[in-house]
Protein backbone atom coordinates (compact mmCIF):
# COMPACT_ATOMS: atom_id res chain seq x y z
CA UNK A 1 0.00 0.00 0.00
CA UNK A 2 1.37 3.39 -0.91
CA UNK A 3 1.07 6.32 1.46
CA UNK A 4 -0.89 9.26 0.21
CA UNK A 5 -2.53 12.44 1.44
CA UNK A 6 -5.95 10.81 1.87
CA UNK A 7 -7.07 8.54 4.67
CA UNK A 8 -10.35 6.72 5.30
CA UNK A 9 -11.62 7.13 8.84
CA UNK A 10 -14.78 5.04 9.30
CA UNK A 11 -15.78 5.62 5.73
CA UNK A 12 -15.07 9.34 5.72
CA UNK A 13 -12.27 10.40 3.42
CA UNK A 14 -9.98 13.04 4.96
CA UNK A 15 -7.58 15.00 2.77
CA UNK A 16 -4.81 15.72 5.29
CA UNK A 17 -2.47 17.52 2.91
CA UNK A 18 -5.38 19.56 1.60
CA UNK A 19 -6.30 20.61 5.12
CA UNK A 20 -2.77 21.83 5.70
CA UNK A 21 -2.89 23.82 2.48
CA UNK A 22 -6.35 25.22 3.14
CA UNK A 23 -6.30 28.97 3.73
CA UNK A 24 -9.21 28.64 6.16
CA UNK A 25 -7.09 27.25 8.99
CA UNK A 26 -4.26 29.69 8.39
CA UNK A 27 -6.41 32.80 8.10
CA UNK A 28 -8.73 31.68 10.87
CA UNK A 29 -5.87 31.13 13.32
CA UNK A 30 -4.30 34.43 12.34
CA UNK A 31 -7.59 36.29 12.77
CA UNK A 32 -8.35 34.78 16.17
CA UNK A 33 -4.90 35.37 17.63
CA UNK A 34 -4.72 38.92 16.27
CA UNK A 35 -8.15 39.74 17.68
CA UNK A 36 -6.80 38.78 21.10
CA UNK A 37 -3.77 41.05 20.61
CA UNK A 38 -6.02 43.96 19.61
CA UNK A 39 -8.21 43.43 22.66
CA UNK A 40 -5.11 43.75 24.83
CA UNK A 41 -3.66 46.88 23.19
CA UNK A 42 -7.07 48.57 23.12
CA UNK A 43 -7.31 47.83 26.87
CA UNK A 44 -10.47 45.75 26.61
CA UNK A 45 -8.49 43.23 28.63
CA UNK A 46 -5.37 43.91 30.69
CA UNK A 47 -2.26 41.90 29.92
CA UNK A 48 -0.20 40.88 32.99
CA UNK A 49 2.79 43.00 33.90
CA UNK A 50 3.63 46.63 33.10
CA UNK A 51 1.63 48.44 30.43
CA UNK A 52 3.43 47.76 27.15
CA UNK A 53 1.36 50.37 25.29
CA UNK A 54 2.76 53.32 27.24
CA UNK A 55 5.66 53.69 24.81
CA UNK A 56 3.16 54.54 22.07
CA UNK A 57 0.94 56.90 24.06
CA UNK A 58 3.81 58.67 25.83
CA UNK A 59 7.14 58.30 24.01
CA UNK A 60 6.05 57.84 20.39
CA UNK A 61 3.37 60.49 20.64
CA UNK A 62 5.87 62.88 22.22
CA UNK A 63 8.24 62.32 19.31
CA UNK A 64 5.34 62.76 16.93
CA UNK A 65 4.64 66.24 18.26
CA UNK A 66 8.30 67.24 17.86
CA UNK A 67 8.69 65.69 14.40
CA UNK A 68 5.63 67.56 13.17
CA UNK A 69 7.54 70.80 13.75
CA UNK A 70 10.20 69.77 11.20
CA UNK A 71 13.01 68.71 13.53
CA UNK A 72 14.18 65.56 15.26
CA UNK A 73 14.01 65.20 19.08
CA UNK A 74 17.49 66.65 19.63
CA UNK A 75 17.14 66.89 23.42
CA UNK A 76 15.71 63.42 23.95
CA UNK A 77 18.36 60.71 24.47
CA UNK A 78 15.73 58.00 23.97
CA UNK A 79 15.59 58.91 20.26
CA UNK A 80 18.12 56.33 19.04
CA UNK A 81 16.87 55.58 15.55
CA UNK A 82 17.94 56.43 11.98
CA UNK A 83 16.15 59.37 10.37
CA UNK A 84 13.57 57.38 8.36
CA UNK A 85 12.16 56.12 11.65
CA UNK A 86 10.35 59.45 11.62
CA UNK A 87 8.08 58.01 8.92
CA UNK A 88 6.92 55.22 11.25
CA UNK A 89 6.35 57.64 14.12
CA UNK A 90 4.43 60.06 11.89
CA UNK A 91 2.41 57.33 10.15
CA UNK A 92 -0.62 57.49 12.52
CA UNK A 93 -1.41 60.84 10.87
CA UNK A 94 -2.73 58.72 7.99
CA UNK A 95 -5.60 57.71 10.27
CA UNK A 96 -6.44 61.16 11.57
CA UNK A 97 -9.95 60.07 12.58
CA UNK A 98 -8.37 58.00 15.40
CA UNK A 99 -6.30 59.18 18.32
CA UNK A 100 -2.56 58.63 17.99
CA UNK A 101 -2.20 55.40 19.98
CA UNK A 102 -5.19 53.65 18.42
CA UNK A 103 -4.09 54.67 14.93
CA UNK A 104 -0.64 53.23 15.63
CA UNK A 105 -2.09 49.91 16.79
CA UNK A 106 -4.23 49.66 13.64
CA UNK A 107 -1.20 50.32 11.42
CA UNK A 108 0.83 47.69 13.29
CA UNK A 109 -2.03 45.25 12.74
CA UNK A 110 -2.04 46.06 9.00
CA UNK A 111 1.73 45.52 8.84
CA UNK A 112 1.19 42.12 10.45
CA UNK A 113 -1.45 41.33 7.83
CA UNK A 114 0.91 42.44 5.06
CA UNK A 115 3.56 39.98 6.29
CA UNK A 116 1.03 37.14 6.35
CA UNK A 117 -0.11 38.00 2.82
CA UNK A 118 3.45 37.99 1.49
CA UNK A 119 4.34 34.70 3.19
CA UNK A 120 1.15 32.99 2.04
CA UNK A 121 1.68 34.13 -1.55
CA UNK A 122 5.31 33.01 -1.50
CA UNK A 123 4.46 29.69 0.15
CA UNK A 124 2.10 28.65 -2.63
CA UNK A 125 4.77 28.82 -5.34
CA UNK A 126 6.54 25.67 -6.63
CA UNK A 127 9.25 24.45 -4.25
CA UNK A 128 7.89 26.58 -1.44
CA UNK A 129 5.89 25.81 1.69
CA UNK A 130 3.24 27.40 3.89
CA UNK A 131 5.34 26.51 6.93
CA UNK A 132 6.73 30.02 6.80
CA UNK A 133 3.29 31.57 7.07
CA UNK A 134 2.50 29.29 10.00
CA UNK A 135 5.70 30.36 11.78
CA UNK A 136 4.52 33.97 11.52
CA UNK A 137 0.97 33.14 12.58
CA UNK A 138 2.24 31.27 15.66
CA UNK A 139 5.26 33.40 16.53
CA UNK A 140 3.70 36.86 16.78
CA UNK A 141 1.10 36.06 19.48
CA UNK A 142 3.78 34.26 21.50
CA UNK A 143 5.34 37.71 22.05
CA UNK A 144 2.12 39.23 23.35
CA UNK A 145 0.79 42.75 22.76
CA UNK A 146 4.29 44.24 22.67
CA UNK A 147 4.31 43.43 18.94
CA UNK A 148 1.58 45.98 18.23
CA UNK A 149 3.02 48.53 20.65
CA UNK A 150 6.35 48.97 18.83
CA UNK A 151 7.12 49.89 15.23
CA UNK A 152 9.36 46.84 14.72
CA UNK A 153 6.54 44.91 13.03
CA UNK A 154 6.48 47.61 10.33
CA UNK A 155 10.22 47.25 9.74
CA UNK A 156 9.86 43.47 9.67
CA UNK A 157 7.24 43.78 6.93
CA UNK A 158 9.77 45.70 4.82
CA UNK A 159 12.43 43.04 5.49
CA UNK A 160 10.12 40.16 4.58
CA UNK A 161 9.15 41.89 1.33
CA UNK A 162 12.84 42.49 0.52
CA UNK A 163 13.89 38.88 1.02
CA UNK A 164 10.96 37.41 -0.89
CA UNK A 165 11.67 39.75 -3.82
CA UNK A 166 15.43 39.28 -3.66
CA UNK A 167 16.00 36.20 -5.81
CA UNK A 168 14.26 37.61 -8.88
CA UNK A 169 14.55 41.33 -8.27
CA UNK A 170 17.91 42.22 -6.68
CA UNK A 171 17.35 45.95 -7.11
CA UNK A 172 14.08 45.71 -5.15
CA UNK A 173 15.93 43.77 -2.45
CA UNK A 174 18.58 46.46 -2.26
CA UNK A 175 16.16 49.37 -2.24
CA UNK A 176 13.98 47.84 0.48
CA UNK A 177 17.00 46.80 2.56
CA UNK A 178 18.41 50.31 2.27
CA UNK A 179 15.09 51.85 3.23
CA UNK A 180 14.73 49.45 6.16
CA UNK A 181 18.26 50.29 7.33
CA UNK A 182 17.32 53.96 7.45
CA UNK A 183 14.33 53.05 9.63
CA UNK A 184 16.05 50.72 12.10
CA UNK A 185 19.58 49.76 10.91
CA UNK A 186 19.33 45.95 11.15
CA UNK A 187 17.76 45.38 7.67
CA UNK A 188 21.16 46.18 6.15
CA UNK A 189 22.04 42.63 7.23
CA UNK A 190 19.61 41.30 4.63
CA UNK A 191 22.36 41.90 2.08
CA UNK A 192 24.82 39.46 3.68
CA UNK A 193 23.75 36.68 1.32
CA UNK A 194 23.17 38.86 -1.76
CA UNK A 195 25.46 37.85 -4.62
CA UNK A 196 24.44 40.39 -7.22
CA UNK A 197 26.04 43.82 -7.16
CA UNK A 198 22.79 45.40 -8.25
CA UNK A 199 21.35 44.72 -4.81
CA UNK A 200 24.23 46.43 -3.02
CA UNK A 201 24.18 49.35 -5.46
CA UNK A 202 20.43 49.89 -5.01
CA UNK A 203 20.85 49.79 -1.23
CA UNK A 204 23.67 52.34 -1.31
CA UNK A 205 21.70 54.70 -3.57
CA UNK A 206 18.62 54.43 -1.35
CA UNK A 207 20.56 55.09 1.86
CA UNK A 208 22.43 58.05 0.40
CA UNK A 209 19.28 59.57 -1.08
CA UNK A 210 17.34 59.27 2.19
CA UNK A 211 20.28 60.56 4.23
CA UNK A 212 20.62 63.61 2.00
CA UNK A 213 16.88 64.24 2.05
CA UNK A 214 16.54 64.11 5.83
CA UNK A 215 19.75 66.06 6.44
CA UNK A 216 18.54 68.85 4.22
CA UNK A 217 14.95 68.84 5.48
CA UNK A 218 15.22 68.25 9.23
CA UNK A 219 17.93 69.26 11.74
CA UNK A 220 19.48 66.49 13.85
CA UNK A 221 18.97 63.60 11.46
CA UNK A 222 22.01 61.72 12.81
CA UNK A 223 21.97 62.76 16.46
CA UNK A 224 20.86 59.21 17.24
CA UNK A 225 24.43 57.95 16.72
CA UNK A 226 25.65 59.67 19.88
CA UNK A 227 22.67 58.53 21.94
CA UNK A 228 23.12 54.91 20.79
CA UNK A 229 26.86 54.95 21.49
CA UNK A 230 26.36 55.91 25.13
CA UNK A 231 24.01 53.06 26.00
CA UNK A 232 25.00 50.56 28.70
CA UNK A 233 24.09 46.93 29.32
CA UNK A 234 20.34 46.34 29.33
CA UNK A 235 18.97 43.93 31.99
CA UNK A 236 17.65 41.41 29.44
CA UNK A 237 20.82 41.10 27.34
CA UNK A 238 23.28 38.23 27.27
CA UNK A 239 25.94 40.33 29.00
CA UNK A 240 23.48 41.28 31.73
CA UNK A 241 23.58 37.70 32.99
CA UNK A 242 27.03 38.51 34.41
CA UNK A 243 25.51 41.14 36.69
CA UNK A 244 22.33 39.17 37.36
CA UNK A 245 24.59 36.56 38.94
CA UNK A 246 27.15 38.99 40.38
CA UNK A 247 24.60 40.93 42.41
CA UNK A 248 23.71 37.70 44.21
CA UNK A 249 27.25 37.91 45.59
CA UNK A 250 27.28 41.57 46.57
CA UNK A 251 27.99 43.47 43.32
CA UNK A 252 27.52 47.14 44.19
CA UNK A 253 25.92 48.42 40.97
CA UNK A 254 22.35 49.50 40.30
CA UNK A 255 19.48 48.80 37.94
CA UNK A 256 18.10 52.09 36.60
CA UNK A 257 16.11 53.50 33.71
CA UNK A 258 18.83 54.84 31.40
CA UNK A 259 18.63 55.92 27.76
CA UNK A 260 15.08 54.65 27.52
CA UNK A 261 15.67 51.13 28.86
CA UNK A 262 16.34 49.44 32.19
CA UNK A 263 20.11 48.99 32.39
CA UNK A 264 22.85 47.96 34.78
CA UNK A 265 25.03 50.85 35.96
CA UNK A 266 28.10 50.47 38.12
CA UNK A 267 31.50 48.72 38.31
CA UNK A 268 32.59 46.71 35.26
CA UNK A 269 29.50 47.55 33.20
CA UNK A 270 31.66 49.28 30.60
CA UNK A 271 33.88 46.19 30.43
CA UNK A 272 30.91 43.89 29.73
CA UNK A 273 29.49 46.36 27.19
CA UNK A 274 32.83 46.42 25.38
CA UNK A 275 32.93 42.62 25.45
CA UNK A 276 29.47 42.54 23.85
CA UNK A 277 30.70 44.82 21.06
CA UNK A 278 33.72 42.55 20.61
CA UNK A 279 31.43 39.52 20.30
CA UNK A 280 29.44 41.36 17.64
CA UNK A 281 32.70 42.09 15.84
CA UNK A 282 33.65 38.40 15.97
CA UNK A 283 30.22 37.47 14.62
CA UNK A 284 30.67 39.79 11.67
CA UNK A 285 34.14 38.34 11.14
CA UNK A 286 32.58 34.87 10.91
CA UNK A 287 30.04 36.17 8.39
CA UNK A 288 32.86 37.61 6.29
CA UNK A 289 34.72 34.29 6.43
CA UNK A 290 31.55 32.44 5.44
CA UNK A 291 31.00 34.77 2.51
CA UNK A 292 34.56 34.22 1.27
CA UNK A 293 34.26 30.44 1.58
CA UNK A 294 30.69 29.97 0.33
CA UNK A 295 30.45 28.47 -3.12
CA UNK A 296 26.86 27.27 -3.34
CA UNK A 297 23.96 29.69 -3.24
CA UNK A 298 20.64 27.81 -3.41
CA UNK A 299 17.50 29.92 -3.61
CA UNK A 300 17.02 29.82 0.17
CA UNK A 301 20.53 31.05 1.03
CA UNK A 302 19.60 34.74 0.86
CA UNK A 303 17.02 34.28 3.63
CA UNK A 304 19.14 31.82 5.62
CA UNK A 305 22.14 34.18 5.65
CA UNK A 306 19.97 37.13 6.73
CA UNK A 307 18.47 35.03 9.52
CA UNK A 308 21.91 33.99 10.79
CA UNK A 309 23.28 37.54 10.60
CA UNK A 310 20.36 39.05 12.53
CA UNK A 311 20.51 36.21 15.08
CA UNK A 312 24.17 37.01 15.68
CA UNK A 313 23.50 40.73 15.92
CA UNK A 314 20.61 40.24 18.34
CA UNK A 315 22.23 37.66 20.59
CA UNK A 316 25.47 39.61 21.07
CA UNK A 317 23.81 43.01 21.40
CA UNK A 318 24.04 45.08 24.59
CA UNK A 319 20.26 45.36 24.34
CA UNK A 320 17.86 42.50 23.62
CA UNK A 321 14.52 44.24 23.79
CA UNK A 322 11.45 41.97 23.48
CA UNK A 323 10.45 43.55 20.16
CA UNK A 324 13.74 42.37 18.63
CA UNK A 325 12.23 38.91 18.59
CA UNK A 326 9.74 40.10 15.95
CA UNK A 327 12.64 40.45 13.51
CA UNK A 328 13.75 36.88 14.15
CA UNK A 329 10.25 35.44 13.81
CA UNK A 330 9.80 37.24 10.49
CA UNK A 331 13.14 36.07 9.08
CA UNK A 332 12.60 32.52 10.31
CA UNK A 333 9.25 32.56 8.54
CA UNK A 334 10.88 33.58 5.25
CA UNK A 335 13.46 30.79 5.61
CA UNK A 336 10.76 28.18 6.11
CA UNK A 337 8.93 29.36 3.00
CA UNK A 338 11.62 27.35 1.21
CA UNK A 339 11.20 23.59 1.52
CA UNK A 340 14.97 23.05 1.25
CA UNK A 341 15.97 25.55 3.95
CA UNK A 342 17.95 23.90 6.77
CA UNK A 343 16.67 26.41 9.34
CA UNK A 344 13.83 24.38 10.83
CA UNK A 345 15.51 23.71 14.18
CA UNK A 346 16.74 27.30 14.65
CA UNK A 347 13.25 28.56 13.75
CA UNK A 348 11.73 26.28 16.39
CA UNK A 349 14.26 27.54 18.94
CA UNK A 350 13.32 31.15 18.10
CA UNK A 351 9.64 30.34 18.65
CA UNK A 352 10.49 28.79 22.02
CA UNK A 353 12.57 31.86 22.91
CA UNK A 354 9.63 34.07 21.92
CA UNK A 355 7.37 32.34 24.43
CA UNK A 356 9.97 32.73 27.20
CA UNK A 357 10.38 36.37 26.17
CA UNK A 358 6.74 37.22 26.89
CA UNK A 359 7.17 35.61 30.29
CA UNK A 360 10.21 37.73 31.17
CA UNK A 361 8.61 40.82 29.66
CA UNK A 362 6.07 41.92 30.53
CA UNK A 363 4.57 39.11 32.66
CA UNK A 364 7.41 38.66 35.17
CA UNK A 365 9.50 41.73 34.39
CA UNK A 366 9.49 42.83 38.02
CA UNK A 367 11.33 39.60 38.86
CA UNK A 368 13.87 40.27 36.09
CA UNK A 369 14.55 43.75 37.45
CA UNK A 370 14.78 42.43 41.01
CA UNK A 371 17.12 39.66 39.88
CA UNK A 372 15.41 36.94 41.88
CA UNK A 373 15.54 33.25 41.02
CA UNK A 374 12.51 33.37 38.69
CA UNK A 375 13.76 36.41 36.77
CA UNK A 376 17.29 35.08 36.37
CA UNK A 377 16.05 31.63 35.32
CA UNK A 378 13.83 33.11 32.61
CA UNK A 379 16.75 35.14 31.25
CA UNK A 380 19.09 32.15 31.24
CA UNK A 381 16.52 30.07 29.36
CA UNK A 382 15.61 32.78 26.82
CA UNK A 383 19.18 33.85 26.12
CA UNK A 384 20.35 30.24 26.12
CA UNK A 385 17.79 29.41 23.45
CA UNK A 386 19.00 32.37 21.36
CA UNK A 387 22.64 31.31 21.70
CA UNK A 388 21.74 27.74 20.71
CA UNK A 389 19.66 28.97 17.76
CA UNK A 390 22.57 31.13 16.60
CA UNK A 391 25.12 28.31 16.77
CA UNK A 392 22.86 25.78 15.04
CA UNK A 393 21.81 28.25 12.33
CA UNK A 394 25.41 29.26 11.63
CA UNK A 395 26.42 25.60 11.35
CA UNK A 396 23.55 24.84 8.97
CA UNK A 397 24.35 27.86 6.80
CA UNK A 398 27.99 26.78 6.55
CA UNK A 399 27.12 23.16 5.75
CA UNK A 400 24.62 24.10 3.05
CA UNK A 401 26.84 26.56 1.19
CA UNK A 402 30.55 25.86 1.75
CA UNK A 403 32.02 23.23 -0.61
CA UNK A 404 33.56 20.28 1.17
CA UNK A 405 31.60 20.79 4.40
CA UNK A 406 29.79 17.81 5.89
CA UNK A 407 26.41 18.52 4.34
CA UNK A 408 23.52 16.18 5.08
CA UNK A 409 22.12 14.07 2.21
CA UNK A 410 19.84 16.07 -0.04
CA UNK A 411 16.19 15.31 -0.42
CA UNK A 412 14.49 15.54 -3.81
CA UNK A 413 13.08 18.94 -2.93
CA UNK A 414 16.53 20.12 -1.84
CA UNK A 415 17.97 18.96 -5.14
CA UNK A 416 15.34 20.93 -7.03
CA UNK A 417 16.22 23.98 -4.95
CA UNK A 418 19.86 23.58 -5.91
CA UNK A 419 18.84 23.74 -9.54
CA UNK A 420 17.42 27.19 -8.95
CA UNK A 421 20.57 28.44 -7.27
CA UNK A 422 21.75 31.94 -7.88
CA UNK A 423 25.14 31.94 -9.59
CA UNK A 424 27.92 33.37 -7.48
Amino acid sequence: MTAGPDRNVRGVQVDIAGARRSPVWLLGTWGLTRLVLLLFVFKVYVFPGPDVTSDVSVIYQGWYEVLRTGTFPLDDVTWQYPPAAALAILSPALLSFLDYANAFFVLAFLADLAVLTLLRYAGRRPGRSLRGAWVWVAGVPLLGPTVYARYDVMVTAVAVAALLAGARHPRVLGALAGFGAMVKVWPVLLLVGAVRRRAWAAAAVTVLALAALFTAAMPGAFAFLTFQRDRGTEVESLGALVFQVARQFGWSGEVLLNYGSVEFLGPYVSVVSTAALALTGLAFGWLLLWRLRAGRFPAHTLADAAFVAVLMFTTTSRVISPQYMVWLVGLAAVCLCFRASPMRVPAALVLAASFVTVLEFPVFFAHVVAGDSLGVTLLFVRNGLLVLATVVAARELWRSTVPGSAARPRTASAARAEETSVPS
